[in-house]
């Protein structure tokens, strides 16, 4: 066999193994997948119909001592749809049902809150199987919840801790956890955050594509990446691998002037996030996540009010 035949021949077993059908078993409990663009445009025979993005709001963000059932009714009153919990979450799920009925909120997605105390790429399996058992919790309580995603730091890189032992062991974990996700039928959104690690897109591509479930993606956090690029160009490459969206703002300027987490203290729009821009490249991609979720300090109702006001116009640009 020559050079080229050969190159031929592995390209086909790759694509092969690519595509390989999951079992029956495993595809009744998947999501539908989302529709193209073109069936997006002619659901139920209509034209120039698009998706849509609801509003949602870190829980931590309602600062006002109120009950459980008023937070969440201010939450609706000032316009958001969603709240999103950190996970496993400490108060009771019939707690937060009962909550749910009453006020009208949802709860599209849920934090897992251990990923950073015990990542899934540490050199130690005691400390990634407490990582994996709590992330297992949560896929259950967002299902209860009736959500579909929990949000999940893929890894973090130290001085302690190689590029390569936090890539190698952070997918044996996400593996380890994907038949937790099928059992659920819930989505594991990988966040890109500031851990150093999978830190260009085509990288982050690569690590999800190497998974290769479709139960596993991306939940884009679009002000995290303005310290070393673009979003736009993120939601290009990873493309229909983004299940969900943070929003938050970043500035370079005030990062340059007054330190590196400073950047973030700018209100949304007032950054470098070229919203406009952004909301095509998620158009470009038929992005059907549903939900743009924010994660700014938070605050009282006239501070929340401002916030639901500067989503709406981020939206409107979708």
């Amino acid at each position: 066999m020559n050079k080229r035949e050969f190159i031929k021949s592995a390209a086909v077993i790759a694509g092969t193994v690519a595509v390989a059908p999951l079992p029956a078993a495993v595809k009744s409990n998947l999501p539908n997948p989302a529709p193209s663009g073109k069936e997006r445009a002619n659901k139920s025979g209509e034209t120039g119909q698009k998706a849509t993005l609801k509003k949602s709001l870190g829980f931590g963000m309602i600062n006002e001592e109120l009950p459980l059932v008023d937070k969440f009714k201010l939450a609706v009153d000032l316009g958001f749809h969603g709240v999103e919990l950190n996970a496993p979450v400490d108060i009771p799920i019939a707690e937060l049902l009962d909550a749910k009925e009453k006020s009208g909120i949802e709860f599209p997605t849920v934090v897992n809150k251990d990923h950073w105390g015990t990542p899934l790429s540490d050199p130690d399996p005691a400390v990634r199987k407490k990582c994996i058992e709590s992330v297992a919790l949560s896929l259950k309580q967002v299902k209860e919840l009736g959500g579909d995603t929990v949000l999940v730091v893929p890894g973090v890189v130290n001085e302690k801790v190689s590029y390569e032992q936090a890539y190698i062991n952070s997918q044996q974990a996400i593996r380890e956890l994907i038949p937790f996700a099928e059992e659920t039928g819930m989505q594991i959104g990988l966040e890109n955050v500031w851990s150093n690690f999978l830190i260009s897109p085509v990288e982050a591509k690569r690590y999800v594509d190497e998974i290769n479930h479709p139960l596993v993606g991306w939940y884009f956090d679009v002000g995290n990446i303005l310290r070393y690029g673009w979003p736009e160009h993120w939601i290009k490459t990873l493309n229909r691998r983004i299940m969900k969206l943070h929003a938050k703002e970043f500035s370079r300027e005030i990062m340059n002037s007054k330190g590196l987490r400073e950047g973030f203290n700018v209100e949304l729009l007032q950054g470098d996030c070229n919203w406009p821009v952004v909301m095509q490249a998620l158009r470009d991609i038929n992005h059907t996540g549903g939900w743009l979720t924010a994660e700014v300090p938070g605050g009282d109702r006239n501070h929340l009010k401002k916030i639901s006001g500067q989503m709406d116009q981020i939206i409107a640009y979708f």
